[in-house]
């Protein structure tokens, strides 16, 4: 990756040592420690500490040059600010090509910390280390087992990159991940970007065969243009996303004394992205649901989409929601009609939303699956109404009556939901076509055998049918812009 070399060092080093290591349990320098060797790292991990301590297994050093040369090359740094200049040139020494600063104490405080941002930038050139941060919580890359940050938690491993300007929202990303189980490559709090800035990761994550889809929390553009650039060289083959933080007056507030970031004009940042092809959300939720969409479904040849429930209400509002987007809930081929009667009873809804209307039978669903999916005019399926029978399943194992007959059914139940899960990833993959779910139950009881099933094969279930819609119109939009160069 020739646009910045150092960066292999800081996602996938040889070795790493963290400075400034602590033996107390809630000072940063034990936490960054106890992380990058409980997440399984299995290069040489090694540690500073004035007392020489022996901590989490190891012993520390008191300084970094009793470090054997070219051993690590990546540095977590947890000591204070004005300790890291020193800090920086000792590590060089030593062959560390990347660090990551946690302190805090630079432009996010006014003249001087500013100041001392230009300095870790000349030392940055000078010493030929990539600095990430400062004021940052540290970064995750899943590929090396490494998990160098001040917070919790560790992500399972996947195909979404993120930078973010802001370490909890960071962490928002990596508890989405565990939650649905769809998971991350890298991710890194990028603070206050006084070295590397978010045009770096997009051109590094572009390049990362690990990286699917990059997820970017702004909320100052210090080179507006150069990310311009990186990010609409990379949409031509990986989707963008972005969430914009202080683009009110009072967020822009805000974000000045967080990162020190002065926020530029919205609305021209928003024209910015449309130009370069990238997507802009309003929160991490919608983020990671946009990312987790573009990870695991294919891209659709065309806006055609049928819904499939269980039940109307679902199907009204999930319909209402298609027609205010650019998707086309199509009219059902007479053919497709037909073939719809030999299997639903009569009083199926006949048109598209396709309601089911409790007409399901041990086949019914996964029949319909098949058969919309494999007709020449659909181009995506929406399904509605998985965890159902999960949901019955539940009431009979918590009720206080439970017996061997409830106990069949409820097996039933669960294998069931099960099959269908399985089937409409199933038939996706064969039919080369998206398959969106969409279920409350995705958060109300993440436990329910038919969503887990799906996370059991990092497939999304988003909570509402508005929002598999916003996800489906995405993954056609990208569709659109890639066939258009």
């Amino acid at each position: 990756m020739s646009h910045s070399p150092n960066l292999e060092s800081l996602f996938d080093p040889k070795g790493v040592v963290v400075v400034g290591a602590s033996s107390h349990p809630g000072k940063f320098g034990f936490v960054a420690l106890h992380n990058i060797l409980d997440s399984g790292f299995d290069g040489p991990v090694y540690a500073t500490n004035k007392e020489r301590i022996s901590l989490l297994g190891i012993t520390t050093v008191k300084e970094l040059n009793e470090i054997p040369e070219g051993i690590v090359d990546f540095a977590m740094i947890c000591v204070p600010s004005h300790a890291v200049p020193e800090t920086l040139i000792e590590a060089a020494k030593i062959g560390v090509k990347a660090a990551f600063i946690v302190s805090g104490g630079y432009s996010e405080m006014g003249k001087d910390g500013e100041r001392a941002e230009m300095e870790l930038l000349n030392l940055s050139n000078e010493l030929g280390i990539a600095i990430s941060g400062p004021n940052g919580q540290g970064f995750v890359s899943t590929p090396s087992k490494l998990c160098s940050q001040i917070v919790a938690p560790f992500p399972p491993e996947g195909k979404i990159a993120i930078a973010s300007q802001s370490g909890n929202l960071l962490s928002s990303f990596m508890n989405l991940s565990r939650h649905y189980g769809i998971g991350i490559s890298r991710g890194i709090s990028i603070g206050n970007q006084s070295c590397l800035r978010a045009s770096d990761y997009v051109r590094y994550f572009s390049e990362d065969p690990e990286t699917q889809v990059i997820v970017l929390y702004l909320e100052g553009i210090p080179d507006g243009r150069d990310l311009f650039q990186a990010i609409k060289h990379t949409t031509k083959t990986k989707p963008v996303i972005v969430i914009r933080g202080g683009s009110s007056p009072e967020g822009a507030k805000a974000a000045a004394s967080h990162t020190g970031s002065l926020a530029s004009d919205y609305r021209i940042f928003r024209g910015m992205l449309n130009q370069a092809g990238a997507f802009l959300a309003d929160g991490p939720q919608t983020a990671y649901e946009w990312a987790a969409s573009f990870v695991s479904q294919p891209i659709p040849a065309g806006e055609n989409t049928i819904i499939l429930t269980t039940a109307g209400g679902w199907g009204v509002l999930t319909a209402d929601a298609v027609a205010q987007s650019s998707l086309d809930l199509v009219d059902l081929d007479k053919d497709l009609t037909d073939q719809i009667d030999q299997i639903l009873p009569p009083r199926w809804s006949r048109s598209n939303p396709i309601d089911i209307a409790g007409g399901e039978t041990r086949e019914t669903i996964p029949q319909m699956i098949d058969l919309i999916l494999s007709h020449s005019s659909v181009d995506a399926l929406i399904f509605l109404g998985l965890g159902i029978q999960g949901n019955v399943a539940r009431l009979y194992s918590e009720s206080k009556y439970f017996d061997s007959g409830m106990e069949r059914i409820m097996n039933f139940h669960n294998s069931q939901e099960q099959r269908y899960a399985s089937e409409l990833i199933d038939g996706s993959e064969k039919w080369g076509k998206p398959v969106l779910v969409a279920s409350e139950l995705a958060g109300s009881d993440p436990s329910n055998s038919g969503i887990e099933a799906l996370r059991e094969r990092k497939w999304l279930c988003h909570t509402s049918g508005s929002r598999a819609v916003a996800s489906l119109e995405n993954l056609c939009a990208y569709a659109r812009y890639i066939e258009t160069g």
